[in-house]
């Protein structure tokens, strides 16, 4: 899809989801942001909603939660609406408002401490190094398959202390809870899924309730005073939401970095003179892609912002991938740099009580990979254009075609 710079902003629909699949959303959002920085799209496949695209105001809103609502019954954080009758089903840590979202994230937050991060780090780098020494060598395959979708779906069954041996099924479920395609053409099967989750769930609930507590993360949850009373749908909003946030983010963001050093091969050059820019390549990596295209809040009533009349109940769309790419705060931000001296500034993670809460262990596993490619050499040559999903949450990417060059 190509973009119209002709058309009247008013008149745009920064929803629309093939823009993310094609790259055109960059430049109507280069548009928004000197143009109409706060945009109201009045008719969308979403419904009404504003568009947020600046860095600062998307800090200004997410710093009200009193004021601008996460609440799954609201809506919840994404442009797609939850629906009214599953909001109950979708509740989670990250679709509350204070004082219930602090009591649930003290309670996730011990499984992503710095002492926790240094105890996963070795089985992170082993299962990184072993993923890239199984590469083919001297012939094209696909990055997402091999490396993303594995080292992601191995982490998020460790976290879960999930069997080893039905650990795929996580992928499965989370392609299911966030497929604009099985929300609108396929429900009765993404509803099945979601119940076989909800049930391998439930048995692991029931297994980790009657055992002492382990560090792994359903036992933290099932065994504290916060998360201890919670019933069965709230348990299940619990490990969506963390399924998809410790799936989908860090499998994109993975995949997103094969596709960066793909197009700007001097950036590797650069890296590997300079290993110490490796933990910040991993943060312009989560920056230039953005993995969570944006978070969405719910007005909970009437107000001004920056001078538009904002009224109760409506939808506000914080376009994360525009704030990152902000010229003011990130000159040439449509570049891939390694050395760029504010990547850490991103708003992928969020900001305020919402901010990831599994930001680090992100983080690490990103950092954690880039060194074992930098240790093996491995030089990363494009062998296809990346296949993008057309998805206005996600920057979700589904193939990544490389081979390994000399």
């Amino acid at each position: 899809m190509t973009l119209d710079l002709a058309v009247r902003p008013d008149t745009l629909d920064p929803s629309i989801p093939e823009r993310f699949a094609d790259g055109s959303a960059h430049a109507m959002f280069t548009r928004l942001r000197h143009e109409a920085p706060i945009h109201w799209c009045a008719d969308s496949a979403f419904g009404p909603f504003w568009s947020v695209s600046l860095y600062d105001d998307i800090v200004a809103i997410e710093a009200q939660p009193a004021l601008f609502s996460s609440e799954a019954k609201h809506g919840g954080v994404s442009i797609i609406d939850v629906n009214p009758a599953e909001a109950a089903y979708l509740e989670s840590f990250i679709m509350m408002d204070p004082p219930h979202h602090a009591q649930k994230r003290r309670t996730i937050a011990p499984a992503f401490t710095p002492s926790e991060m240094t105890r996963l780090s070795d089985s992170i780098r082993a299962r990184s190094a072993a993923c890239l020494d199984a590469l083919p060598r001297g012939e094209g395959f696909d990055w997402t398959a091999r490396v993303s979708i594995p080292l992601t779906i191995d982490m998020l069954a460790i976290l879960f202390d999930f069997p080893w041996e039905d650990r795929d099924r996580l992928r499965v479920w989370s392609d299911a809870i966030t497929s604009l395609d099985m929300i609108a053409n396929r429900p009765q099967e993404r509803a099945a899924l979601l119940f076989e989750m909800a049930g391998r769930f439930h048995q692991l609930w029931q297994e980790r309730l009657a055992a002492p507590p382990a560090p792994d993360l359903l036992s933290m949850m099932i065994h504290s005073d916060s998360f201890g009373e919670m019933d069965a749908a709230e348990f299940m909003g619990n490990m969506a939401t963390l399924i998809v946030g410790g799936n989908d983010t860090t499998r994109n963001s993975m995949s997103a970095l094969a596709d960066a050093f793909t197009r700007w091969p001097e950036q590797w050059e650069r890296l590997r003179a300079d290993p110490s820019l490796i933990a910040n390549a991993a943060s312009e990596v989560i920056r230039w892609h953005s993995p969570a295209l944006h978070m969405r809040r719910t007005a909970l009533e009437d107000t001004e912002f920056r001078g538009h009349h904002i009224r109760k109940g409506d939808k506000l769309v914080l376009w994360y991938v525009s704030a990152n790419r902000e010229e003011r705060l990130f000159p040439d931000g449509e570049l891939f740099m390694v050395h760029r001296p504010n990547a850490r500034r991103h708003l992928s993670f969020g900001y305020g009580i919402h901010r990831c809460v599994g930001a680090r262990l992100a983080e690490l596993q990103l950092q954690i990979l880039i060194e074992e490619m930098l240790r093996r050499d491995l030089k990363l040559v494009a062998d296809g254009a990346p296949d993008r999903a057309a998805h206005p949450f996600l920057a979700i990417i589904n193939s990544m075609p490389v081979r390994i060059g000399s």
